[in-house]
């Protein structure tokens, strides 16, 4: 499927990362998997392309179909930029996740406004020697998305809280004691591995980009649960599952209707990024980044 660099002025189409089951969503048509290509290598999984009620979705398996691929091993810039060659305009992130607060138990939904960032050893910009942006991250996730995504779940009955401090951490091992309490220190609200670096890449991209964390356990922290198990974790995943798709299904089409760039400012993220001057750009980045930029480096 052809892309899009300008997210500006096209009809939305709705990007979904998740777990392998996401997709599996009742009243799908129009269904095809197709690889897409990235200069920034391989991608997940090949993407799952969909039509719901009219609207284009675009769904792909963070950990690849089988769960085949640990976190601190995506390809977290190849993902980014497939969905965009894909033409997403805004992405949703589902993923699993330990609780922080005695407030938040297994099963509930946190639809997450901050990041702080623990991993060491991803790549975490699209941008670099050559071709220097910074963006701006002060406000991370996209509010427009994450107050419908809140709304919906509201809806249709899924417990959950709008805000919450996501603490990414490296992995794939589950946190010490002495971390997880540090982190409760420090004020988060939820750990996982995974939204961290996309929601900085989603930025970069010009994507609308919101998440979803779905707690599956409380944190070792926890005195009657401080022991972490995969699958006790299997258990609350499966049931959060079908909560998850059907999240995705009463939130997609109220995304629909927007005729003009996010008011939260997402769609033109670059416009005053990049620092390079234009004769001293590498040719080869340009060339890289022709969907994530392409909106801002033809001019």
């Amino acid at each position: 499927m052809a892309g899009t660099n300008d997210t500006e002025n096209t009809q939305p189409v709705i990007g979904i990362i998740g777990g392998s089951g996401v997709y599996e969503i009742e009243g799908l048509t129009n269904t095809r998997w197709d690889r897409i290509e990235s200069p920034f290598g391989e991608a997940s999984d090949e993407l799952f392309f969909g039509e719901l009620d009219g609207l284009q979705l675009v769904f792909l398996p963070r950990h690849g179909r089988g769960h085949k691929i640990p976190p601190n091993a995506v390809n977290y810039r190849a993902n980014i930029d497939a969905m965009k060659r894909a033409g997403c305009t805004e992405l949703l992130s589902i993923s699993a996740c330990g609780s922080l607060r005695e407030d938040l138990p297994p099963g509930t939904f946190v639809v997450v406004d901050q990041f702080i960032d623990r991993t060491i050893d991803r790549e975490k910009s699209f941008f670099g020697p050559g071709l220097v942006a910074h963006v701006g991250l002060g406000h991370p996730v996209c509010a427009r998305l994450a107050n419908t995504l809140y709304e919906s779940a509201q809806e249709i009955g899924i417990d959950t809280v709008k805000g919450g401090t996501y603490l990414a951490m490296e992995g794939p091992q589950f946190s010490t004691l002495a971390e997880s309490e540090l982190y409760r220190q420090w004020g988060c609200h939820v750990i996982g591995m995974t939204n961290m670096p996309e929601a900085k890449l989603a930025r970069e991209a010009e994507l609308c980009y919101a998440s979803v964390a779905m707690v599956t356990d409380f944190d070792c922290w926890h005195p009657d649960h401080d022991h972490v198990t995969v699958d006790a974790i299997i258990t609350v995943l499966l049931g959060n599952a079908d909560k998850g798709r059907a999240l995705v299904k009463a939130t997609a089409p109220k995304l629909a209707d927007r005729n003009e760039p996010c008011h939260c400012g997402c769609h033109t993220a670059l416009e005053s990024a990049i620092i390079t001057a234009p004769d001293a750009r590498d040719p080869a980045m340009i060339a890289k980044l022709d969907v994530v930029a392409g909106r801002v480096l033809n001019k």
